[in-house]
């Protein structure tokens, strides 16, 4: 079996040797999702490390009440559920795709034999950890401490930031928006109307375009 490219392209795997690469390549699953469909749900037994090798999922949470809360976008090339692998819990989320997706499943003890015989690999993923918590620690922050208008004038920067330019295109809808901020759409889409009517950003369809970057920056870092 050919090697696999996200292989390749994810930094967590790249520094591995030519040999170990083709050995896990061989013996990972492959598999394509639909938008919508769900790579594993919260709670199911881990399999395994999946690695997002074309398209992009998201990492929700369900209330107890239904609702749900996605604490994270995972764009390719990437990986989810690294902590069930280590501590041999059950998915602490689930994992949908947003968009055509494939999705590669290193099986658990695959994965923990590699890291066995390449223990830089743990290490990495320990770093990952790391990422990930400072991520979740943002998030809690920004829920807990910031309002509805600062955050969504931080989400503008960082989408624009990742575009690379000036114009970009809504990554998420406002409904998808609004479930990762903890609030309805119909704020997120007051607010979108706000920052535009006060000349911070023109917005058409899903294309913003950032007007005033310094105005826009001054409102995400607002003291409350």
């Amino acid at each position: 079996m050919a090697l696999h490219p996200a292989f390749r392209e994810i930094e967590l795997f790249a520094f591995l040797p030519e040999a170990e690469l083709q050995a896990l390549s061989s013996i990972a699953i492959v598999k394509r999702f639909e938008t919508g469909e769900s790579l594993f749900d919260e709670g199911e037994p881990c399999k395994g490390l999946w690695i997002i090798a074309d398209g992009m999922v998201k990492v929700v949470k369900m209330t107890p009440s239904g609702r749900q809360i996605v604490l994270a976008m995972q764009h390719s090339p990437s990986t989810v559920a690294e902590v069930p692998v280590f501590d041999g819990g059950p998915y602490p989320a689930t994992v949908m795709a947003v968009e055509p997706t494939a999705g590669i499943l290193l099986l658990k003890s695959d994965f923990l034999n590699a890291c066995r015989r390449n223990p830089d690999l743990a290490v990495r993923f320990l770093a990952a950890f790391g990422m990930r918590l400072r991520h979740l620690v943002s998030l809690v922050e920004r829920i807990t401490f910031g309002s509805i208008r600062q955050r969504l004038a931080q989400e503008l920067l960082t989408f624009c930031d990742t575009s690379g330019g000036g114009k970009f295109l809504m990554p998420e809808t406002h409904e998808e928006l609004a479930n990762r901020m903890g609030t309805v759409r119909e704020v997120v889409s007051r607010n979108l109307g706000r920052f535009q009517s006060e000349g911070m950003i023109r917005v058409q369809r899903r294309e913003v375009e950032i007007l005033d970057r310094a105005a826009l920056t001054a409102e995400a870092n607002t003291e409350l």
